[in-house]
């Protein structure tokens, strides 16, 4: 597998900051209402979501590679 340049490792990690920051400059009240919501969940529940995040995230690079 050849490794991308750690260029587009930061250009990677700057689309998800874009990404994060736009729902909070957009919509600051339904940013704050989704953390309190997963601020609620049980451990479980944000492990199984962290999980799933995780398998996406490695599906969809085994796709593109």
């Amino acid at each position: 597998m050849n490794w991308p340049p750690l260029e587009t490792l930061w250009l990677a990690v700057a689309l998800v900051l874009i990404f994060e920051g736009l729902l909070t400059l957009v919509a600051p009240s339904v940013w704050r209402r989704a953390f309190s919501e997963l601020l609620k969940l049980q451990d479980g529940q944000l492990r199984f979501f962290g999980l799933v995040t995780l398998g996406g995230g490695l599906l969809t690079w085994w796709l593109l590679a």
